[in-house]
């Protein structure tokens, strides 16, 4: 089921060499086309040009169901909170203070620079609404609500909603509802896929558009948000199908290791599960607790579909070769397990989360540790990071100066703008200092700070 690569020795290479020839999922079709590329512009203009009317036909063909209206009724979120198991609702709001606790530490105040008359303060402002997209369909994930609503929230955005698969009835799982209802969403959509970002990009006449889509998904929700964007916010990383590399060593019970592969695996396919390692006894044990796993895996399918297109051990002679090969895949999640895993995660150049030791497995960050587990897949943790306030949020900066500033600084604008040839901007502060000099502005050259 996992595969060996053998990069000891002079097999590894550069790290420009490893990023190009580390084996990768593949979202191409057999014959080699784009066909999920071109599955998702043909449904996202189907949605800009049709609606609603598009979107119940692609939840009829792709989810098997019929939702009576694509909105869900507010009252159904809070009856939900009823109707959950109590030590699960105790859990959920567990996990939102330690959501909302890290995010209020990002929320940036306004910034002040001053020098000699000129004031500048940059101000962080947040959208006005924001889309968040929640999968489920075969499966509920209300740790996605509270990782997507809750940031926007601290944020300060003004309207949240959620849209998020509907089940082959038609509903939405309860325990999604009422992670909703906790997060403080104000609305949620039965719709999924590229067609739930095309709606809340464009707008229909039941989901009106947003100013920011995030939230994780498969590739074809993943590539829906790379095609919107411009039109509407979306975080640079690629939010696409789960990720995990676990380095190890034979210091951790190769049992924790092994359970750890498996974890984000069991999201389904076109993700990518890989220990690496260098020690064969580590890799052996680990490969057999897989399979005993496996075995009693409820998910079993969706395990083995991803572990049998991007499940690997790679063979490295050690930690510095480890981190290489890491780097090169920029990871969604790094496990650490690893003697002085501390030392060695502050080398990570790239991932979008970090996990240290045999007590930190990736499924603390995925519910419970305050960070959103909304993450960059597909390599884009190499210049983007985890879902914060900040994508909420944008910056604009007020610039005041009074006239003993501006005639300072006035020969400096002068002379850029005529090396670039644009002589209005020039003369738009050799007009003012000219004007002063003439006739002292005509009483409009008092100071303003």
């Amino acid at each position: 089921m996992l595969r060996r690569l053998d990069l000891r020795g002079d097999r590894l290479g550069p790290l420009a060499d490893l990023q190009s020839a580390l084996p990768r999922p593949n979202s191409s079709d057999a014959d080699g086309s784009d066909g999920p590329l071109e599955a998702v512009r043909s449904i996202i203009s189907d949605v800009r040009v049709r609606g609603d009317e598009a979107i119940r036909e692609f939840t009829q063909f792709f989810d098997g169901a019929t939702p009576p209206a694509l909105e869900v009724a507010p009252s159904e979120m809070v009856a939900a909170l009823g109707r959950i198991d109590p030590t699960v609702r105790n859990a959920l709001e567990v996990a939102v203070e330690a959501i909302t606790r890290h995010h209020e530490g990002q929320v940036r105040d306004s910034h002040t620079t001053e020098d000699a008359g000129l004031l500048v303060r940059s101000v962080s402002r947040p959208v006005e609404r924001a889309g968040c997209y929640v999968p489920g369909g075969r499966a509920a994930y209300p740790s996605t609500v509270l990782m997507t609503a809750v940031p926007a929230r601290v944020a300060g955005v003004d309207k949240v909603v959620v849209c998020v698969p509907p089940g082959p009835d038609g509903s939405i799982a309860d325990v999604t509802l009422a992670a909703a209802a906790i997060a403080n969403v104000d609305a949620v959509y039965a719709v999924g896929g590229a067609q739930a970002v095309a709606a809340m990009a464009f707008g229909t006449k039941s989901i009106p558009p947003v100013d920011v889509i995030v939230g994780p998904g498969n590739i074809y929700v993943a590539l829906a948000k790379r095609e919107v964007a411009g039109l509407v916010g979306v975080p640079s990383a690629f939010a696409g199908p789960s990720e995990v590399v676990v380095v190890a060593d034979a210091t951790v019970p190769s049992l924790f290791v092994a359970i750890d592969v498996v974890v984000q695996a069991e999201h389904g396919p076109n993700g990518l599960a890989w220990l690496i390692t260098w020690d064969e006894s580590v890799a052996d044990a680990v490969e057999a607790d897989v399979h005993r796993i496996l075995k009693a895996s409820p998910r079993r399918d969706e395990v083995e579909a991803t572990l049998a297109a991007a499940g690997w051990v790679v063979m490295v002679d050690g930690p510095d070769e480890a981190l290489a090969v890491s780097d090169a895949i920029a990871p969604e999640h790094l496990q650490l397990m690893v003697e002085g895993a501390d030392a060695l995660a502050d080398r990570v150049r790239h991932a979008g989360a970090v996990f240290c030791g045999p007590w930190s497995p990736a499924s603390l960050g995925d519910y419970v540790a305050g960070p959103s587990h909304v993450l960059p897949t597909a390599g884009t943790a190499r210049f983007s990071g985890a879902l914060t306030v900040a994508d909420f949020t944008k910056e604009h900066h007020i610039v005041t100066a009074n006239r003993t500033a501006l005639e300072r600084l006035a020969p400096h604008v002068a002379a850029l703008a005529d090396a670039e040839g644009l002589d209005a901007h020039a003369l738009s502060v050799r007009v003012r200092v000219e004007a002063h000099i003439a006739d002292g502005l005509n009483g409009l050259g008092s100071d303003r700070v």
